[in-house]
């Protein structure tokens, strides 16, 4: 292991856990202020022993055990100054489907399979059939004045959808429940989110992470529900909330990372979902807005294009659809993101790829792919993106081919492979909903270059698009920082300009 360990041990964890502790009430800023100096102690023993050995295996590392308790670990998550988590050592007989996630009496705790996420063998044609439901702990709520709880309750759903070939699947997620009152004119609304990029193992998926926001589940390494911002956000406000899994997060098969037509339809029937549940409080008049940030912005850009084809029945409540930093041109952001923080999850790509388009792309695959590259789609399938930034931060694709070439060289001398590309482009259908789409112009995951292209290509359709760049320096650039300023920036805006579109204001576009 390089000793670049340490640095992107930081951006995976403090950038996120800083995010995180937004959400958390009364938790200090920072991630002292989550981990404690004990946690903090920890983990720096982690990465020193990383550093010295190239592993990042747990059970190699002296002193950890099944019952070894780092004091004072995530403090700032409810355990107080005095609270402890346990930590298991990785073995080869670990349960795979068990699960280490943080629960209320201030310890993570092992826990079995959940047999909430096993799809059933039929599935209903309808897409947004409710097929099952679990009420779920929601990490950062606390009791309110009047008992209940702040800022809300939270239920998983398992509902059907359509994959990228219109066949049926089962998706999960979670609804979540104000307990305040909508503080916005007219009736409480409901805002679908579309999470950003979470990982590919089904241990990443956001309706697992929102009952735990810190999971440790081997192989799949650290989880962070930092979809959990966004998410208290809006509740704060009094809106409803539902948030999307995607397709094979969280249930069986490969998560169709940043594919098109899956993460449209899945947003969609999300809103679908949330309606036909009798308790949501969700029904046929309820205005819907659509948030995404990153794959969660490109889902989002992808269902606003969607919405008169997939779901007209729901086209006449969307109100409006935020869409942060979308990847709209996959072979720009594969670019981009190459040799950076962030690169491993051009594996979740090419997974994804060759799942939902065999006979195109495994061919490519088997010509260009070395085994180091091979050896790196097996073992992002099943990481969290804390364990993919830890594995492959600042990776080079030319080194996971057999030329030595980088995987855009390669693809762009592929025919298939472009084409491939092309039928996931966003941009060539223009939207029928309002859209506030910004982007960082400095942004290192996702260029701003392709989020001004697809503003000008909506514009172009007659789309009704402001378009906002969130102005920054560029800072440490290929860490990752740029991208997550913009998300963590937009909040306040964002929150303004769809709660004028619940209200019924007009909008003011840029184009």
């Amino acid at each position: 292991m390089h000793r670049r360990t340490r640095t992107t041990m930081g951006i995976a964890l403090a950038t996120a856990l800083v995010a995180a502790g937004a959400g958390v009430a009364g938790a200090d800023p920072g991630p002292v202020g989550l981990l404690g100096e004990a946690g903090l102690a920890g983990l720096d023993a982690l990465n020193e022993h990383g550093e010295a050995t190239g592993s990042t295996d747990l059970s190699e590392l002296e002193g950890l055990s099944d019952a070894t308790a780092l004091e004072g670990l995530l403090p700032g998550l409810g355990a107080g100054d005095t609270g402890s988590a346990e930590v298991y050592s990785f073995s080869d007989g670990f349960d795979r489907d068990s699960t280490l996630g943080w629960s209320g009496t201030g310890s993570l705790e092992l826990g079995a399979a959940d047999e909430f996420y096993r799809t059933p063998a039929e599935i209903p044609e309808d897409p947004g059939a409710v097929l099952r439901t679990q009420a779920a702990p929601m990490a950062w709520s606390l009791p309110g004045a009047d008992g209940a709880p702040y800022p809300g309750d939270a239920t998983r759903v398992m509902y059907a959808s359509r994959d990228a070939h219109d066949r049926p699947i089962a998706v999960s997620g979670v609804l979540l429940t104000p307990s305040v009152e909508w503080r916005g004119e007219g009736e409480r609304p409901l805002v679908v989110i579309a999470p950003g990029t979470q990982g590919q193992g089904d241990s990443c998926a956001p309706s697992k992470s929102i009952s735990s926001l810190v999971t440790v589940t081997p192989p799949s390494g650290i989880a962070l529900g930092y979809e959990a911002i966004p998410a208290d956000v809006w509740l704060a406000q009094g809106a409803t909330v539902m948030i999307t899994d995607y397709e094979g997060l969280g249930t069986e098969g490969v998560h169709t990372y940043v594919n098109r037509d899956s993460q449209a339809h899945t947003v969609i029937d999300a809103a679908r979902a949330a309606r036909g549940l009798p308790d949501s409080g969700v029904g046929d008049a309820t205005p819907i807005g659509l948030y995404g940030y990153s794959q969660g912005g490109g889902a989002v850009a992808a269902a606003a294009e969607q919405l008169g084809s997939y779901g007209p029945d729901v086209a006449d409540q969307v109100v409006g659809a935020l869409v942060g930093a979308p990847p709209a041109d996959l072979a720009a952001t594969l670019d981009e993101v190459d040799g950076s923080s962030l690169a491993g999850v051009i594996g979740y790509a090419l997974n994804a790829m060759r799942a939902v388009y065999p006979d195109e792309i495994e061919p490519v695959m088997d010509r260009h792919l070395n085994d180091r590259g091979r050896a790196m789609l097996d073992r992002v399938a099943e990481q969290c993106i804390g364990e993919t930034v830890l594995q492959y931060g600042f990776a080079r694709t030319e080194d996971f081919t057999v030329s030595g070439r980088s995987l855009a060289e390669v693809i762009a001398e592929e025919p298939v492979a472009r084409e491939v590309m092309d039928r996931n482009r966003i941009g060539t259908v223009g939207p029928t909903v309002p859209i506030y789409l910004w982007g960082g112009t400095h942004d290192d995951v996702v260029p701003h270059g392709q989020v001004q292209q697809l503003a000008a290509d909506w514009c172009a359709a007659g789309a009704d698009v402001e378009f906002e760049p969130f102005v920054q320096p560029s800072v440490l650039r290929g860490a990752g920082v740029g991208h997550v300023l913009p998300m963590l920036g937009s909040q306040g805006q964002a929150v303004s300009w769809l709660g004028d579109r619940f209200a019924g204001a007009p909008t003011t576009g840029t184009c």
